[in-house]
């Protein structure tokens, strides 16, 4: 039995971004707070932890005490996935040093959100393309006061038409959430540009050309650059030990693209996940995982495949 680690799974640059900063900071402070998980990877959050991070939520935010003065201050920690504006105003009422580790990728998309809704004045519909309640979803609905439907899906769209949500006649601008599938992306999109060509009784070709839908490329290129090497990545081995949290979004999708391409596609969270069942002594094994899996977790899965062969 072979076991390969895939090269390019591991931390994206926004996660090692937010890693490298908490530990800086850590090095310097006996105590570092994160609104929120700053990595889906349970054993990474336990390491961080031993060296000071704690882990808040916005309830637990609410509830801390403003400081007094420069010497009570705490650091604060804004992960990859961004926070919404109003976050930022708790934050400095509250007196907390931020340390803000937006993913640039991120910041951009918030920024370009909000200023496609300043310039449409009102008048332009704002669709997002994304997880329902994920963190950087919250984010991109806090720069225009939530004023957008959310879409998972095909079958999402298609509710949100009928129940009014969305109005095919209105200009609209969609953007996607930053880690998710491509595919899926322009699936949506194409649906959307068909069902508001119908409502305006234009054929494709003078849609197309109307201005009545702007689709903004929004997904990260590191992420969308993945999603076809990983597939490439799955077809070429017998089985495929995907490592992510069961919390990680990505992980979800980049664990959904290797079983389409590999039904013998197994999703752990660590070494111990692992079962001996699923192996042959000829299997060609490989290891890979979500943008929130480190790359050290990635080899101690596949040391651990390689001695259940001793």
């Amino acid at each position: 039995m072979t076991v390969d680690i895939d090269s390019r799974s591991g931390f994206c640059a926004g996660v090692i971004r937010a890693i490298t900063k908490a530990e800086e900071c850590l090095a310097k402070n006996s105590r570092l707070y994160s609104l929120g998980a700053i990595v889906h990877n349970d054993a990474e959050l336990r390491r961080l932890e031993d060296k000071g991070m704690v882990v808040i939520s916005d309830a637990d935010l609410e509830n801390m005490p403003d400081a007094c003065d420069g010497q009570t201050r705490q650091h604060l920690l804004i992960r990859a996935h961004g926070a919404p504006p109003k976050t930022y105003e708790t934050l400095h009422r509250k007196g907390l040093l931020i340390e803000d580790c937006t993913c640039p990728v991120v910041l951009k998309l918030q920024q370009d959100i909000r200023a496609s809704w300043d310039e449409g004045e009102g008048k332009t519909q704002i669709i997002i393309f994304g997880k329902v309640g994920h963190a950087e979803v919250l984010g991109l609905l806090g720069q225009i006061d939530g004023k957008a439907p959310v879409i998972e899906n095909l079958a999402a769209l298609d509710a949100g038409v009928a129940d009014g949500r969305i109005d095919l006649r209105k200009r609209t601008v969609i953007f996607s959430q930053t880690t998710k599938n491509p595919d899926e992306y322009a699936q949506v999109c194409g649906r959307l540009a068909e069902r508001m060509s119908a409502a305006a009784g234009l054929s494709p070709e003078d849609f197309s050309k109307s201005g009545m839908l702007t689709v903004k490329n929004t997904i990260c290129s590191q992420v969308a650059t993945r999603h076809a090497k990983l597939a490439e990545f799955a077809s070429d081995h017998d089985v495929i030990i995907f490592v992510a949290g069961k919390a990680s979004s990505n992980g979800k999708v980049l664990c959904d693209l290797c079983r389409q391409h590999n039904p013998k596609t197994w999703h752990i969270e660590s070494a111990e996940d692992i079962d001996q069942s699923w192996f042959r002594p000829s299997d060609k094994v490989g290891v890979c995982g979500a943008t929130s899996t480190p790359k050290w977790l990635l080899e101690q899965v596949a040391q651990k495949i390689l001695q259940l062969e001793d």
